[in-house]
């Protein structure tokens, strides 16, 4: 889910996104004969949304208000009332609160009550009627919703992060490459890749030299808390609070932070081999706040012995700030600020903000004018898997005060996920008879 602070232009900057910087070149090819062509704009493009809470809400309204002849033809979630409430919001006379313009998407909607479906194993049919799927459910489920979706030779765009551990990486990872060689094109919303201001500052990224060294931040009061309600099982409470449970959100240095942590990655052009830390719950730490911390810093270390320190923190009344700082040899990108100067702050480049774009519309625009064109460009799925896995390597850090490498963490075998997908199925963790779920506590959590 977005933060509340991308209401606001000075944190919206922050947010971007792309994929064909990864890897490497893309060049326009026919797709497979099982895969979905579109030869003009002419022909419909039928799209499912997986997960129609706020961010769902959100993407849906982009994916139709692209150029293209788009329809939205079914529609997925766990709980009947979110989809109900979606399904409004996008039918709505006026989609100015959503879209920020006026009028409606009404003859784009074609959902159907026999295309609508709830609960744990809906997505399946919901993405066979499609040939875009958009997958915007907790994160803890999108490495199983992205499987299916490339399984059923979809093209597919979906929210980030992209798992929230290691097994659910490397799911991920292996879809991608079965993605590639069907030549499904696939975006995941690390949006800054699509804004203007941080496309500019990457083509002059060797104006700063080497990158030596960079700081990261995420620091705002934090997001939305919803109450256990009477009837409820654990599992439906979790689902509901989705937010403070691990299994599925990561934690909100994988859920928020990842952003800030993939923009220093791609500027880099690499991962990090290892990271070390410091976290735990100095405020946010009631009942209701399930087992996430409220402030992780990691130190980073790059295979070149460049160094990343990130901090994050969910903490009201503290210093806000969301946003990226590179240094080089020669100078420093302020990716906030649109700027490039040298090593004494003399100015060597800064993006006109007029020229800026809506980030979050264009990742839309330029995944669904390559489909309609029958062209492969786009296959963010590997990025966004190893930017999630290094967001999941700090909070491995933070949890256990230990050095985590790379390569044992990504195969160390960890799965977070519950058993069995069902509403009195038991859930990964539990509270106690107080009401009080586990927390990890450096120096006691062991991963490795």
């Amino acid at each position: 889910m977005k933060s509340k602070s991308h209401n606001n232009p000075s944190s919206r900057r922050e947010f971007v996104k792309q994929s064909g910087l990864l890897a490497g070149s893309f060049v326009a090819a026919p797709l497979l004969a099982n895969a979905n062509y579109f030869s003009s704009v002419d022909d419909t493009i039928k799209v499912a949304l997986i997960g129609c809470g706020g961010r769902g809400t959100g993407a849906a309204a982009q994916a139709l208000s692209t150029r293209q002849n788009v329809k939205l033809v079914a529609m997925c979630d766990a709980f009947r009332d979110n989809l109900d409430n979606c399904y409004n919001a996008l039918t709505a006379d006026d989609l100015s609160d959503i879209t920020g313009k006026s009028g409606n998407l009404k003859n784009r909607i074609e959902v159907p009550e026999s295309n609508k479906f709830t609960g744990f194993d809906g997505y399946k049919k919901a993405i066979a009627l499609a040939d875009v799927v958009i997958l915007t459910t907790p994160p803890g489920f999108r490495p199983i919703h992205f499987e299916e979706a490339i399984n059923q030779n979809k093209h597919v765009f979906m929210e980030k992060p992209v798992a929230t551990d290691p097994v659910g990486i490397q799911k991920v990872l292996t879809s991608a490459a079965a993605a590639k060689q069907k030549k499904l094109n696939v975006v995941v919303g690390l949006q800054r890749h699509y804004q203007n201001s941080y496309r500019e500052l990457f083509k002059r990224k060797d104006m700063i030299g080497d990158i030596t060294s960079a700081q990261a931040w995420w620091n705002n009061d934090g997001v939305w808390v919803r109450a256990r309600k009477e009837g409820q099982t654990e599992m439906e409470y979790q689902m509901r609070n989705w937010y403070y449970f691990v299994w599925l959100c990561g934690d909100h240095i994988t859920e928020q932070h990842i952003h800030n942590l993939d923009v220093v990655n791609w500027f880099k052009g690499g991962y990090p081999v290892k990271a070390q830390g410091m976290g735990g719950r100095q405020v946010r730490k009631g009942k209701d706040n399930g087992e996430i911390f409220d402030h992780h810093y990691v130190e980073f270390e790059y295979a070149d012995g460049s160094i990343l320190n990130s901090q994050c923190r969910h903490i009201p009344g503290t210093m806000s700030r969301v946003d990226e700082l590179l240094i080089g040899t020669k100078g420093k990108i302020h990716c906030g600020r649109a700027k490039i100067t040298d090593a004494r702050g003399n100015a060597l480049y800064q993006f006109d903000k007029k020229t800026e774009n809506e980030p979050y519309q264009t990742e839309h625009d330029e995944l669904f004018e390559s489909i309609a064109k029958g062209q492969y460009k786009f296959a963010d799925a590997e990025n966004g898997a190893k930017s999630t896995m290094t967001s999941i390597l700090g909070r491995m850090a933070t949890y256990s005060g230990q050095i985590i490498e790379w390569d044992k963490a990504i195969n160390s075998g960890l799965d977070l996920q519950p058993k069995v997908y069902d509403w009195s199925a038991a859930t990964p963790t539990s509270p106690d008879a107080d009401g009080n779920y586990p927390i990890a506590v450096p120096g006691v959590t062991k991963y490795i």
